[in-house]
Order: structure tokens, then C-alpha cells, then sequence
């Protein structure tokens, strides 16, 4: 292998980042930097609004997710809601991990959180339920050893195209990207209903995929079918994940597209 890139260095070469800027527009804030008004809680084991032990709260002008009141995380996984729905859209917000772990949790969700695009509604959700239905930008910490990048699509309850492809996987696994430390990251997601949508880290492309859809095998997904949710997912809310590790966000913002 080494000979072969020795005489086509051209071919062996990391390919450069696709670098895409945020549009300039009317970006509106969802987050007001004082309170939770605008957003829905959902934690797994807890009735809607049942703000666990103040797992989500705005301090310092930050909307944080934390654990130092909680005695053990106990499968607690959660998600705030943003009460507007979404269909064509730019995201974008700034976050951090922070501090350590909560007790309990498993090891995957170390520095493991997410934001899950056309999600269902939150009172449509099962009161034992983990993950709403929806597609994930995957924020991922660094770590000290090892590579753990960050971006990447992540199914929950639904399918996506990957160049003309089906994902089989549960995560897309394509990203190249990792964020050392508890450094602020900015994130960018451009969703364009259910046709198409692109995840961006620190201004680097990290996957497009496109051809949204309800996974019809997925029993929470089937809840919704049942209930007349169309297969096509061209919709939904925008949540942040609660996995067990504190993070903060700064910035939480979308600019409307026609």
C-alpha cells in the first residue's frame, strides 16, 4: 500500500473539506437567553414538562443540560423541544461539553449528544420512550485517545438516502471531524423538507443525504404511521438530546426558507 501512494500521491491524499458558509438573512433565535419559554420537555420515565431535577436550564445566559442534581442518571435520556414546527430551514447554534458525566449513564454517551431534526411531537411521544422519531445531527466530544468525530446522521425511528443509497447503519459514520477539549463548536444544518439535508461542523461539510422517510420496521415509527403520519418525513419540530453529559449551547437559531 505504501509503494502504491508513493507513486500516486495524488490518489492517497485526503480529499480537501467541502467548506460551506451560514446564508446571510433574517436569522430568528429560539432560545431567548432567559428562560425555557418556547420549549417543550420530554425525559424518558417523566410526564411532558417533567423537568427531571432541572435537567434543562438557562444560566449565565446559556441554555445548559445538567446532572449535578441527580443521585444516578437511571436511563433518564431526554430532549427539549422547540414548540415551532419545521419544514425548510438553516440551522445553527454554538455548544460545549462541560464537566463530567452524570453516574450511571453508559459509556457511548460520554460527551454524546444531539440534535434531532423533524422530530415528533413531543405529546405524541411514549412516556417510557428514549428518542423521539427523527434525524440526528450527532455532536460528539473528543476524547483523549482515539477518534471521536462529530456530525454525522443518525436514524432514530427513520431512513435516509446517502448518495442514492439507503443507510443501513445507525450512524453514517463519515465524519472527519473532531473537537478537542470543551472548546465552543458551531454547527450548521440547511434541511430542505425531506429532500434533502447538510451537516456542517466549524464550517466543514460533513454528510448530505436526502429521501426522508418513517422506518415502517421501527415500532415508535409505526405508532405514528398508524395514526396517519405520512411516510415522507418533510417536517417536524427541532430538539436537543439529554444523554447524560452536561452541555451547553450559546447560540440557537434558524433562518426560514420559502
Amino acid at each position: 500500500m505504501a509503494a502504491a501512494c508513493a507513486l500516486s500521491l495524488a490518489g492517497c491524499a485526503k480529499k480537501p473539506p467541502v467548506l460551506v458558509a451560514a446564508p446571510d438573512g433574517h436569522w430568528i433565535s429560539l432560545f431567548n437567553g432567559k428562560n425555557l419559554d418556547g420549549w417543550t420537555v420530554k425525559i424518558a420515565g417523566h410526564d411532558l414538562n417533567d423537568n427531571y431535577r432541572n435537567t434543562f436550564r438557562v444560566a449565565d445566559g446559556l441554555l445548559k443540560v445538567s446532572y449535578d442534581q441527580y443521585d444516578k442518571f437511571g436511563g433518564r435520556f431526554g430532549s427539549i423541544f422547540s414548540n415551532r414546527k419545521l419544514s425548510h430551514y438553516w440551522f445553527r447554534a454554538e455548544y460545549r461539553f462541560v464537566g463530567k458525566q452524570a453516574s450511571g449513564a453508559p459509556s457511548w454517551a460520554y460527551k454524546n449528544s444531539g440534535i434531532q431534526l423533524h422530530s415528533q411531537a413531543p405529546q405524541t411521544m411514549r412516556k417510557e420512550q428514549e428518542f423521539p422519531v427523527s434525524v440526528e445531527f450527532d455532536i460528539v466530544g473528543g476524547r483523549l485517545f482515539g477518534r471521536h468525530p462529530t456530525g454525522d446522521v443518525c436514524e432514530n425511528g427513520t431512513r435516509v438516502k446517502i448518495d442514492g443509497a439507503l443507510l443501513l447503519a445507525k450512524c453514517s459514520k463519515l465524519s472527519n471531524v473532531t473537537i478537542p477539549g470543551e472548546e465552543w463548536v458551531t454547527i450548521l444544518a440547511e434541511v430542505q423538507g425531506g429532500t434533502r439535508v447538510r451537516q456542517i461542523v466549524n464550517g466543514e461539510l460533513v454528510v448530505e443525504y436526502s429521501d426522508l422517510t418513517l422506518d415502517d420496521d421501527d415500532p415508535d415509527a409505526k405508532r405514528l404511521l398508524s395514526a396517519g403520519s405520512d411516510k415522507a418525513l418533510t417536517s417536524g419540530y427541532l430538539s436537543i438530546q439529554a444523554n447524560s453529559h452536561p452541555i451547553e449551547f450559546r447560540r440557537i437559531e434558524i433562518l426560514p426558507l420559502e
